[in-house]
């Protein structure tokens, strides 16, 4: 079974193939650059759920009839900025910043912020749409908090500055075996793998 991920990010591809393989499903996570490149969206719908709503109906418009699609939206809440930046994690230092200057911004902000007042969590929404164009959603989240300075060098975009709730290490210090286990990411996939295999497709 393929399912094309509607993204361009060899990380998140990846991921989400270590994923599969450690759920013993037999999947093939397919980048959207196998079709030429994920089609241009427009990440307008102000919720997680809405955003990864609009990339997995534009990237399954683009494929052949019996495909599957798949999306995430996922980003960082910090309670300390109201929920910020969540849906806008990947834009936080403006249209043309990057992963690096995500986090930088992230701990300027966040300077002087007392321990008790750095909780945060990951939210992570996949939605999956079958060849029929039906869509369904599939949510995970990670609790945690922020340390003062980004550590580790694995992992990617926010990954160095949060630390799991019961853990002391960032994700990005930890094993990505590790970490695939406890992610927002890991939990939402949990949830889509029990409904695959419900519904006989695993």
């Amino acid at each position: 079974m393929k399912l094309y991920l509607a993204s361009g990010n060899a990380h998140k591809a990846g991921e989400f193939q270590e994923l599969a393989a450690a759920s013993a499903l037999p999947v093939e996570i397919v980048s959207a650059c196998a079709i030429g490149g994920m089609p241009a969206v427009v990440e307008d719908a102000g919720t997680f759920t809405g955003n990864a709503l609009l990339k997995a109906r534009a990237l399954h418009a683009r494929l052949p009839a019996g495909s599957w699609a798949l999306a995430d939206d996922s980003g960082l809440c910090v309670d300390a900025l109201d929920g910020a930046p969540g849906v806008e994690s990947a834009y936080y230092a403006g249209p043309e910043g990057d992963g690096a200057a995500n986090l930088q911004k992230l701990v300027r902000t966040m300077q002087g912020t007392p321990a008790g007042r750095r909780g945060a969590h990951f939210v992570c929404v996949l939605m999956l749409i079958d060849p029929t164009g039906h869509a369904r959603e599939f949510t995970g989240r990670v609790h945690g908090r922020l340390c003062e300075e980004p550590s580790g060098g694995a992992g990617f975009g926010y990954d160095p500055l949060f630390v799991p709730a019961g853990h002391g290490l960032t994700f990005a210090e930890m094993p990505e075996a590790e970490k695939n286990r406890l992610s927002h990411r890991a939990r939402a996939w949990s949830e889509l793998v029990a409904w695959l295999r419900s519904a006989g497709h695993g």
